[in-house]
């Protein structure tokens, strides 16, 4: 029996590892999962899971509080390694705490392989991480098509398998005219407003963005305007909205994608839904805010001059990044403004939309290209044949 290792340390790391373990187990028979991660994993056969709930975090004040707790959750996932002797140990997401369980698999099970799924983001801050992943890991792969190159250039094995979470978005049925119909917006035109996922977000976000909006109403006339919740925030996004003037529809996370595909503007915060919005062809204004310590942390490390993935394939601004002392009302309501009104702007970012998606989407799923190129890995074949050790 082949004994698989799994980590995973954030939520979105925990469903992807659930839908990695999902592919292994199609592909080949007779696979074996251990190792830590959460109730997504443990529910797709992850074997006496380690919990790795309380590893989520944001920032170095919170990955500093949170270094304790994955030292010691590091080092039990080191003994199972040496008591189950897997074959191949796949890291997901969290570089901090990844780094930490590789050391102690290759101490506790030196034949281990070591695979890293979500790369360091070396592209954005910190590129000398792309020399120690590609020294400590046998194969890494990577969300985004100009990853590998950052550690190719080091002799490490990369591969782009692409984005579960842009796969997922691409796939989902969507309807703005049905959105429309059960909001009663009709053809007016419509914004969009998605202040984040964390508490935090919210907490910074929101207050700037109920701030643009008379003024955007005065300067569009029949607006309406959409809020867009995530569940780990909902109760908190309708108590603050429902304190603002005028019709405000709260939208529940599972209407998310009709309101996209309904939306004529978004203003959002970074994140994956930026390029969710893309998908259904959404112009939009990215804004963000952090706290002064990891403000003065980010501006010592980050190296990019974008932080939104469009702009970063593109290698310019397509969509206005508004961060920090630039997240402004009076800014935000410039660019959002222009945005319902100026055609060549709209035209602008839809244009670059459908020329970047293809390539950073992919054409295979992420789950079934990493699962090839694990079982290659297992077999040691250098050729990726997933045929090789299906089954049946």
């Amino acid at each position: 029996m082949t004994t698989i290792l799994l980590t995973a340390a954030e939520p979105s790391g925990d469903a992807m590892g659930a839908s990695l373990m999902k592919a292994l187990g199609a592909a080949r028979d007779g696979l074996r999962f251990v190792g830590g991660g959460g109730e997504a994993m443990k529910a797709a056969g992850l074997v006496d899971p380690v919990s790795t709930d309380s590893l989520a975090v944001m920032g170095p004040v919170d990955a500093i509080a949170a270094l304790p707790r994955a030292k010691k959750l590091a080092n039990r996932i080191g003994l199972m390694a040496k008591k189950e002797q897997p074959d191949v140990a796949v890291l997901i997401d969290s570089w901090a705490f990844s780094k930490i369980v590789a050391k102690e698999i290759k101490r506790h099970s030196p034949h281990t392989k070591l695979v890293k799924l979500a790369v360091p983001q070396v592209w954005a801050s910190r590129p000398e991480r792309a020399k120690v992943a590609a020294e400590m890991f046998d194969l890494l792969l990577c969300l985004l098509p100009f990853e590998p190159q950052w550690f190719e250039q080091h002799g490490g094995k990369a591969v782009f398998v692409g984005n579960p979470n842009f796969q997922a978005a691409a796939s989902t049925p969507r309807s703005g005219p049905g959105f429309r119909a059960r909001y009663g917006i009709g053809d007016a035109p419509l914004l969009l407003l998605l202040p984040g996922s964390r508490q935090g977000e919210v907490k910074r976000l929101l207050p700037v963005f109920a701030e643009i909006l008379d003024e955007v109403r005065a300067k569009t006339p029949g607006l309406r305007i959409a809020v867009i919740t995530a569940a780990s925030v909902e109760a908190k996004v309708k108590e603050e909205a429902s304190k603002w003037e005028g019709d405000i529809i709260i939208v529940p996370p599972t209407e998310r994608f009709d309101a996209f595909d309904a939306g004529d503007v978004a203003l959002a915060a970074s994140g994956t839904v930026t390029t969710e919005l893309a998908l259904t062809g959404t112009p939009m204004v990215v804004a963000y805010k952090v706290g002064p310590v990891v403000a003065y942390w980010a501006k010592r490390v980050i190296t990019t001059p974008y932080v939104t993935v469009l702009n970063v394939a593109a290698k310019q601004e397509i969509i206005p990044e508004r961060l920090q002392d630039d997240c402004m009302p009076a800014q935000l309501c410039a660019d959002v403004t222009r945005l319902f009104h100026d055609d060549d702007e709209r035209r602008k970012q839809i244009s670059a939309f459908r020329r970047l998606l293809p390539e950073l989407i992919g054409s295979e799923d992420p789950s079934v290209a990493a699962t090839r190129e694990i079982l290659a890995l297992i077999d040691g074949d250098d050729s990726g044949d997933l045929d090789s050790g299906a089954q049946g």
